[in-house]
């Protein structure tokens, strides 16, 4: 009985240092845990999904602001974004303007991104108004290789409480990489027109961009993101070049710089746990 109390006490022993190991490992690999949240993979994914968002949106913007011009103002705008391998066809109903954007096969833009596929925009006929809805549908359209379904309803105002050009869009969109990874993205994105209204060069647009959205990345992880300062965009350089967006998941947040105004794929990444990385951010084919 004596040996039997020994052996259940060396056992219970063991367990409990057993215990102790586990829980002390435990603390100590909680923030790497918390960092795996925001493995770098899935939000380099997110960044993408970021700017395909913002470029379709751009296209939009773009067709649309050359039809107001010449409806309300009478003389032509083109701000040569869209080159001549894009075809774009109009059909004027009672009520409506459709507009077809065809990239056919590939067509590559002035800022490095390869499209295909067709972009549909439909709004009122009635340019004048000093808002207006446009609603976007895409069809067979891949973004350097990333097939991307879905739409946005946008509401154009000519000009908001600065004086400013403002777009307000609610999309959902769902993403196929060519490798087989699929991801989706929802939100509310607010776009002010800042700088090089009117040039009719697309070269010196600047944006301001705000809201809020959903992502699924590639692994099924749903992330939450807000901006906490308006990103800027400008159209010469292929990068967001400055502005914070905060990213939440499993109620953590983590937060992404964009940095200085630099055009550079860089972002400085802050872990909930106060720890940083900089991370570059591939936001085009090359």
């Amino acid at each position: 009985m004596k040996k039997s109390l020994k052996t259940l006490n060396y056992a219970g022993g063991m367990l409990m240092v057993a215990a102790l190991l586990f829980s002390c490992n435990k603390e100590e690999t909680a923030p790497v845990a918390e960092q795996e949240s925001f493995e770098v993979a899935e939000l380099k994914a997110s960044d993408e999904a970021e700017l395909i968002s913002e470029e379709i949106l751009n296209i939009a913007e773009d067709v649309y602001i050359a039809d107001e011009v010449l409806s309300t103002s009478k003389f032509s705008y083109n701000s040569d974004f869209l080159p001549a391998c894009v075809t774009i066809t109009t059909v004027i109903t009672s009520t409506t303007r459709e507009r077809t954007i065809d990239f056919g096969e590939g067509c590559e833009l002035p800022n490095g991104n390869t499209l295909s596929g067709i972009i549909f925009l439909s709004y009122a006929k009635d340019m004048e108004q000093a808002m207006n809805t446009l609603s976007l549908s895409l069809e067979n359209f891949t973004f350097n290789g990333v097939a991307i379904e879905g739409g946005a309803s946008i509401v154009r105002m000519r000009a908001n409480e600065n004086g400013n050009p403002q777009s307000d869009a609610d999309a959902n969109y769902a993403a196929t990489w060519p490798n087989g990874d699929t991801a989706s993205f929802t939100g509310n994105r607010t776009r002010e027109w800042i700088e090089g209204v009117g040039t009719g060069f697309w070269g010196d647009n600047v944006y301001l961009i705000s809201g809020k959205g959903t992502f699924t990345g590639p692994q099924g992880n749903v992330f939450m993101k807000e901006t906490a300062t308006p990103l800027r965009r400008e159209l010469s350089c292929r990068f967001i070049v400055s502005g914070v967006l905060n990213i939440s998941r499993n109620e953590a947040t983590a937060s992404l710089d964009f940095g200085d105004g630099s055009c550079d794929a860089k972002g400085l990444l802050t872990y909930p746990d106060g720890t940083t990385e900089e991370i570059f951010l591939r936001r085009f084919k090359n």
